[in-house]
């Protein structure tokens, strides 16, 4: 094994993009912890790639868990070069929808799991003065749906935070980027998703609409996995990665769409907004 190889820790691994890039990493050569709530649903995986694969148990909302695995990958690896912090999940629910236990784990998973393991690996990013974390956002991250506001809601929360870390640690040669994908033929809106057992009669024709739509694109999503995830590798590995990266053409056409709808909202408020400072003296 070449200790030069760059090494990748990823959550969330057992389907979807988190194993469709641990897979592609693993074939271009590099090392990688592959991490999971279960770890047989990745040790196959990580079997065939002999020690440059190592298959750990993870649930991301568990700091115990969080802190073992961020050692022994370093343990066996001696550093981390890359984290992706992929492990997350949807929850179709009207606002007035959610059931607050549901709410609080989807946060718990979403965006306090990130922020655990991002908290586990920077250290030694820091000390090399070296490293790179890859934040799996998504399309919902910048423009928002009914059915969705929960789910919307955690990604938002990472955009935010990703923002304020990769000002903050791009002085110690660490960079950030977030991935925002459209609808990709994961288990998203199959399997992995969640939704409220409250059901409101007058959000039918709009929450309710979208939660039927948000199920009926299960296995019929445009977005491939594999091509997501070589981009990912590719842009992190290019000269200058970026701080986001749009991923499907539903997330150019969707994330522009959105940009033209709040410059023209902002246009047309501008004279009140300005309004508000207090006069120039």
């Amino acid at each position: 094994m070449n200790d030069s190889t760059p090494v990748w820790f990823i959550t969330g691994c057992s389907t979807g993009l988190g194993r469709a890039l641990a897979a592609t990493l693993l074939e271009r050569g590099h090392r990688a912890a592959v991490t999971a709530r279960d770890p047989r649903t990745v040790a196959g995986l990580a079997a065939d790639h002999g020690d440059r694969a190592l298959a750990l148990t993870l649930d991301v909302t568990d700091p115990a868990q969080v802190a073992e695995a961020v050692e022994r990958a370093e343990a066996q690896f001696g550093r981390i070069d890359v984290l992706v912090n992929n492990a997350g999940y949807g929850y179709l629910a009207a606002v007035e929808e959610g059931e607050d236990a549901e709410v609080r784990a989807l946060f718990d998973t979403n965006v306090f799991g990130l922020v655990e393991t991002t908290r586990a690996v920077l250290p030694g990013m820091r000390a090399r003065r070296a490293g790179h974390i890859v934040n799996i956002s998504s399309l919902g991250g910048l423009a928002a749906f009914g059915a969705t506001g929960y789910y919307h809601a955690t990604k938002f929360a990472v955009e935010g935070l990703s923002e304020s870390l990769a000002a903050e640690v791009a002085p110690l040669g660490i960079g950030v980027t977030l991935v925002e994908p459209a609808a990709f033929r994961t288990d998203w809106s199959g399997p992995s998703m969640r939704q409220s057992a409250t059901v409101i009669d007058d959000y039918a024709a709009t929450a309710g609409a979208r939660r039927a739509a948000t199920l009926a694109t299960y296995g019929h999503q445009p977005g491939d996995p594999l091509r997501a995830a070589a981009a990912v590798i590719d842009a992190v590995e290019s000269p200058e990665p970026p701080l986001r990266l749009l991923l499907g053409k539903a997330a150019y056409d969707i994330a522009t769409a959105r940009l033209d709808t709040l410059r023209a909202g902002f246009d047309t408020w501008r004279d009140v907004t300005v309004g508000a400072d207090y006069p120039a003296a």
